[in-house]
Formats: structure tokens, C-alpha cells, sequence
């Protein structure tokens, strides 16, 4: 059974850094394909990271230059690493594992909250 926990949001000033973390349990994280997204309060939520078996990674634009995904394959956990935050950029965040079937997994989230 795939499980995944967030850990690592808070409340920081607008320029601060967040380093969130979520840890994969059930396969070997270093194997899949992984994904942060985010959600702000009224909006869809949107995939802000994401990185393949192979280590290609993948920003949306809001957060490129700013946010960095990684993998720690010791912890078996994939990181994002957030750095210049802004306000617009307070969301709950959640890791992704979508399986062959196509099936997605997600964690129960994170809130991070940027004042200005």
C-alpha cells in the first residue's frame, strides 16, 4: 500500500524559505515519477514541481528559479525546496504518485502561508 505524508509547511515573510518534505512509503521512491501540487483557497489545484525515475525535473512557471524538487533516496522522501517566496504562493501542498493504472495517491497536504 503506497503512502505518502507531507511534512514541512508553516508561515513565513514574503522572501522567506520553506523546505517541505513527503515521505513515500510502499515502493521505492526513487522508481516513479513524483509531483508537488498546490492549492489556493477558490483555485484549482495545479502541479508546481515534478520529477521523473530519471531525475528530469519539471517547474511551472510561477516557481521557476525559486523552487527546487529533489529526491533524498536514503529517506525515501522527495523534497521541494522553496526559496524568494511570495504571497501568491500560500497554498496547501500536496505530493502526487500517479501508477500505471493511471491511479493517483496523494497525501493529506501541507498548509503554507506567505504574509506580506
Amino acid at each position: 500500500q503506497v503512502q505518502l505524508v507531507e511534512s514541512g509547511g508553516g508561515l513565513v515573510q514574503a522572501g522567506g524559505s520553506l523546505r517541505l518534505s513527503c515521505a513515500v512509503s510502499g515502493i521505492n521512491a526513487r522508481l516513479i515519477n513524483m509531483g508537488w501540487y498546490r492549492q489556493a483557497p477558490g483555485k484549482q489545484r495545479e502541479l508546481a514541481a515534478s520529477i521523473t525515475s530519471s531525475g528530469s525535473t519539471n517547474y511551472a512557471d510561477s516557481v521557476k528559479g525559486r523552487f527546487t524538487i529533489s529526491r533524498d533516496n536514503a529517506k525515501n522522501t522527495v523534497d521541494l525546496t522553496m526559496n524568494s517566496l511570495k504571497p501568491e504562493d500560500t497554498a496547501v501542498y500536496y505530493c502526487n504518485y500517479r501508477d500505471r493504472r493511471r491511479f493517483d495517491y496523494w497525501g493529506q497536504g501541507t498548509q503554507v502561508t506567505v504574509s506580506s
